[in-house]
């Protein structure tokens, strides 16, 4: 049956081209999806495959399932006990557990309830000897005793295969089983299903080299030296060797070898020696408001929590004004210069410097990363109940205040104010302020936190931009979290987030995403490049800063899974194809790739510097009456939707990097317009004031 597929111009939702494909027969085949993170939240993975559950089951049905390690905990608070609809499933789930080997059928309870078969690895640890030995006669790759995440992954793989050839043994005939594995924990269950020759099309992805991850930890100059390293050295100094020959053969065995980024797909290329047959971005799970800019509204709600936080974290050095304050943030893994804290540290001292010159803003910085910390800074616990204690005292004097005033009004008398307060008055009030013994339980980015009882989300929203200056970041879904939300964010061209976006988006500083050059220039041409750019952030009146935020929100739609799912469906007819060529055709005339657009440069920006930033810095809490750029959202997203360019890029076929935003050779206007889910325990979490020098500066 051919398997030809094509891209229309047809917008989608009004802005994307939609993808007019022809269709599986998904009710002839089945979709298993394999990866450690199932129902089992462990990094980015988690994230991936959850947000990309709703699409994938609205498209297969109840002929979707994934796979994953059982850990009790997981399954008993996020799975849902239930019996297979399929009885072939049944068939091969019972012949494991006849062997002594547990397995867990059920839905998942996130958006679109996907179906979970999840494998008890503690069961079948009696096995483990013998299955090192298959995998040292299949593929001459041995696993040391003290790697236990390397033994259970071989567990866990091994399982998945003799699930595999149970379930293909009572299919019959019908050549009918996709399976997707991810990452190199999923990878010896590809090589036991291709070393078997189990009849099932298989597709691999990687979301990160592990090597890669080691040598850019490191400090290795790792993109400059990518044809240079000597790999099996490399990997055993470090003592991974075993686990990079499985994520190797995982990747050759494979029938299509997939990966989240270009800058990726350069990385994989060298590490893995093979290139990636399709490049799966990531995306996300959009929700749009049905009321226009809402979004700004939940915005300005957040940040005024954010500001109540200041005001108790700076509580009698409160020197600056939090109406001409703006907030800062990174988040991520605790990898100092992987994430780009390095770099990002040096920028904002010399911003400090820019603004206490040049500027009346102030900036608060927020690094939010885990860490090993047991508990909160005493100090700034301190500080969120003196705040609060402030609060309720300055109430209760104002309940006495009004009352005395009423009651002098009511005699017809003008109050003496020496007098309408009372000494007990000052007495509270005293006590209020001097009182700063407290303890609190601590806890991290939730609603119920005695410092900032706030969710992630809601942070990220009351934020005005979140600064993401990683050297290593196979995808980036910080910055991407922050878009979907209307929030400009700062990346660079060596995260696959920020590849992405110079791919797909003419002039990314318009829409609210600036792209630092990492690649093409020293670490101090860039650390000047990423000043620049938030000190021009600064510089934008409430105006522009609004504007920006609309358009920012407006690229949402490209980081939809309802965009993004469709390299997916490429690789799973691809990895069909490839496995069984006689009855899943692809037209050979067809390149083997899928097809991009691109977003033209918001009409409103003009072509020159003189009308998109005024020269002077202005205050960003005074609307400017003289402000002539001319905006409209209404009339810019629609033109937005009509000026859409043609395809231009090529996913499916190893890609080479794209040129590298040259400041240089960008007009002002693209330098000034400019743009972890849930609780995370143990943070590290500093604040840092800039623009002015606070003699106290709490980190928790």
């Amino acid at each position: 049956m051919p398997l030809s597929r094509s891209l229309s111009m047809t917008s989608l939702s009004g802005v994307l081209p939609a993808w007019e494909e022809a269709e599986l027969p998904v009710e002839d085949l089945l979709l298993f999806e394999v990866a450690w993170e199932v129902t089992n939240k462990v990094g980015g993975i988690y994230t991936v495959i959850q947000t990309k559950a709703k699409i994938t089951v609205d498209e297969w049905g109840e002929n979707y399932y994934m796979m994953g390690p059982y850990f009790e905990h997981n399954f008993k608070t996020q799975v849902e006990a239930c019996e297979p609809p399929n009885p072939a499933i049944r068939k091969a789930m019972d012949a494991l557990i006849h062997n002594g080997c547990q397995v867990h059928f059920g839905r998942w309870l996130i958006e679109g309830s996907p179906f979970v078969i999840l494998f008890d690895i503690g069961s079948a640890a009696w096995n483990l000897d013998r299955w090192k030995g298959d995998l040292w006669e299949t593929c001459r790759i041995g696993l040391p005793y003290h790697d236990r995440e390397a033994n259970d992954s071989l567990i866990l793989g091994s399982l998945i295969a003799w699930f595999f050839k149970e379930l293909t043994d009572q299919l019959g005939d019908k050549l009918n089983v996709i399976g997707h594995f991810h990452e190199w924990q999923a990878g010896p269950g590809v090589i036991l299903s291709r070393s078997r020759k189990i009849p099932m099309a298989t597709v691999f992805t990687t979301h990160a080299t592990l090597l890669g991850r080691y040598l850019c930890a490191g400090n290795a100059d790792f993109y400059n030296n990518l044809d240079k390293f000597d790999i099996d050295k490399e990997a055993g100094e470090r003592q991974i060797y075993h686990r990079y020959c499985l994520e190797r053969a995982a990747v050759h065995c494979a029938h299509v070898f997939t990966t989240v980024s270009q800058i990726t797909a350069v990385e994989a290329s060298h590490m893995l020696h093979r290139k990636p047959d399709v490049v799966t971005p990531n995306g996300l799970n959009v929700k749009k408001f049905s009321a226009m800019h809402e979004f700004q509204n939940l915005h300005s709600t957040s940040k005024a929590r954010i500001q109540e936080f200041v005001r108790g974290h700076f509580y009698g050095h409160l020197d600056f004004n939090l109406e001409k304050t703006l907030f800062f943030f990174i988040a991520g893994r605790y990898e100092f210069s992987n994430k780009g804290a390095d770099i990002f540290l040096e920028s904002l001292s010399r911003l400090n410097y820019l603004l206490r010159v040049r500027n009346d803003m102030t900036v608060v910085v927020f690094f939010i990363m885990p860490a090993k910390t047991n508990n909160f800074n005493v100090e700034s616990l301190k500080g969120q109940a003196v705040r609060k204690q402030l609060w309720d005292t300055a109430h209760t004097v104002k309940e006495k205040f009004g009352k005395k005033l009423y009651d002098a009004l009511l005699k017809g008398q003008i109050p003496d104010m020496n007098s309408i307060l009372d000494r007990d008055d000052f007495t509270i009030m005293k006590r209020a302020i001097y009182a700063t013994q407290i303890i609190f339980h601590p806890e991290f980015l939730s609603s119920t936190s005695p410092l900032l009882p706030m969710d992630y989300e809601d942070f990220v929203r009351g934020c005005n931009l979140g600064v993401f200056p990683s050297y290593y970041e196979p995808w980036g879904y910080t910055p991407g979290e922050c878009t979907v939300m209307g929030i400009p964010s700062v990346t660079t061209n060596l995260s696959g987030f920020g590849c992405f976006m110079e791919e797909h988006v003419s002039d990314p500083a318009a829409y609210g995403v600036y792209i630092v050059d990492r690649r093409f220039r020293s670490p101090e041409e860039s650390c000047k490049q990423l000043t620049q750019f938030m000190f021009s952030f600064c510089q934008q009146s409430l105006r522009q800063r609004i504007i920006q935020r609309n358009r920012t929100e407006r690229l949402s739609d490209l980081l939809d899974w309802k965009y993004l799912g469709r390299f997916y469906i490429h690789a799973r007819h691809l990895a069909l194809n490839r496995a069984f060529p006689d009855k899943f055709k692809i037209d050979p005339m067809a390149p083997l790739k899928t097809e991009g657009f691109r977003y033209p440069r918001p009409y409103s920006v003009p072509p020159s510097p003189s009308a998109s930033i005024h020269s002077t810095p202005h205050h960003s809490d005074v609307e400017d009456d003289d402000d002539d750029e001319p905006y409209d959202e209404d009339e810019e997203a629609e033109r937005d939707r009509l000026n859409i360019k043609a395809p231009f890029c090529c996913f499916g076929i190893y890609p080479d990097p794209g040129p590298s935003q040259n400041p240089d050779s960008c007009s002002e206007a693209q330098f000034n317009c400019g743009v972890p889910q849930g609780s995370i325990l143990g943070p590290l979490w500093f604040s840092t004031v800039l623009g002015k020098l606070l003699p106290k500066c709490n980190t928790l």
